[in-house]
């Protein structure tokens, strides 16, 4: 049985000192698991959706990933306090869809 590329990129990763860029993580699970061109092309997408929602993975930063376990809470958690919404933005952003909704409407 073919060993799926997340847990491939998880053994790499355990023999890794510090955190690697995804293209890095990426080149060295598609030569062990020994992908064509076109199953790089094919699987890349998935590979990155797989690496960001597995909780054993975090990116530090730059596209660059590491094992979760060798960070601590405070350096992986994002605090959402300092995250800034430009309500303004929304509000445009929100008049803008009622306008394209009501020139659709009329044709």
């Amino acid at each position: 049985m073919k060993k799926a590329m997340i847990d491939i990129a998880f053994d790499l990763m355990k023999t890794k000192k510090k955190a690697v860029t995804f293209l890095k993580i990426w080149e060295e699970v598609c030569q062990i698991a020994g992908f064509t061109k076109q199953q790089e092309e094919d699987n890349i997408a998935q590979f990155y959706s797989d690496l960001s929602l597995d909780d054993r993975f975090v990116c530090v930063g730059e596209n660059r990933w590491d094992l979760r376990e060798r960070h601590t809470y405070h350096e992986v958690v994002v605090d959402t306090e300092e995250i800034l919404i430009d309500e303004e933005s929304d509000e445009e952003f929100e008049h803008e869809a009622v306008a394209e909704k009501t020139a659709d409407e009329e044709y």
